[in-house]
């Protein structure tokens, strides 16, 4: 098997993040490396589960040793979005001892912080299911890793808000406050958006609910609004626009809130509290 880089992951992106974490680790040599591991010694290593949970990154752990121009080979055991279990065995590494060692932590480190987004993400969609309520992350992403960790997001099942600032409208308080109300904000991004693009209106109370449904939002952010604020708020949409819950959203409240009949849940605990999921490499010598 062969892990390749999903195509609506910009390629560029792939590149840039591995390279800056390789110069990031490597600097001018891997001194221990080079000191303690004989030239010429091929090894067999083994990425290696510690813990349950889901996979996601098999593609970086490619990129990592493709752009060390070594001639390892790595050979997938699961793909990602697999389930896993302490023991499982992800991924051969094979080839030259000291660069497979001193590709080593950089490879995990994006294994075990995809992985980790993965298992998260999940979590909270297998608290919706039954519902109609989708599962999406936010920009609450690591700063460069952005790509990579919305791609884990969607291995976990969840889907994707928008990339940046550049490929949506959504409206914020603050946007409403120097544009004077929300239907002037709506209005003006409605005059000079592209139509394909969506615009989301960020709404605290019923009032603005009211506001941006008169405005046309195609979608209606409700932040941080109780269970039954939710139910009202779904209710005075009545399918006019895409209704979306958001703010402070956990695993122990996402079930009741996906049973307001809200359509999307965002939740930036996806990427900014995921951690990292245990993952080690073991190494046997072939010659």
């Amino acid at each position: 098997m062969s892990a390749l880089i999903p195509t609506w992951i910009p390629k560029d992106d792939i590149l840039r993040v591995v390279r800056t974490a390789l110069n990031e680790d490597i600097g001018t040599g891997d001194i221990t490396s080079t000191l303690t591991v004989p030239t010429g010694i091929i090894i067999s290593a083994l990425m290696v589960s510690r813990s349950a949970g889901y996979l996601s990154g098999l593609p970086i752990v490619h990129e990592v040793y493709s752009q060390m121009h070594s001639g390892i080979v790595v050979h997938d055991m699961c793909c990602d979005g697999d389930r896993l279990e302490p023991g499982t065995i992800i991924c051969t590494i094979e080839g030259d001892a000291r660069t497979i060692l001193t590709g080593e932590r950089v490879a995990l480190n994006f294994l075990q912080r995809l992985s980790a987004v993965t298992t998260l993400t999940r979590a909270f969609v297998e608290r919706t299911v039954g519902t109609s309520a989708k599962i999406v992350d936010t920009r609450k992403t690591t700063p460069g890793l952005r790509a990579v960790e919305k791609y884990a997001v969607r291995c976990g099942g969840g889907h994707n808000h928008r990339f940046g600032l550049y490929d949506a409208v959504l409206i914020k308080d603050n946007h409403i406050a120097a544009c004077g109300s929300i239907n002037n904000a709506v209005t003006c991004a409605r005059n000079n958006a592209p139509h394909t693009m969506t615009i989301t209106v960020e709404c605290d109370t019923m009032a603005q609910v009211h506001d941006a449904i008169t405005a046309g939002a195609d979608v209606i952010l409700l932040d941080n609004m109780t269970p039954d604020e939710l139910k009202r708020a779904v209710d005075l949409i009545g399918g006019r626009a895409v209704s979306e819950a958001s703010g402070g959203i956990t695993l122990e409240t996402v079930q009741e809130i996906a049973l307001t009949g809200v359509d999307i849940i965002s939740v930036g605990a996806l990427t900014h509290s995921a951690g990292s999921l245990d993952i080690g490499l073991d190494i046997e010598i072939k010659q």
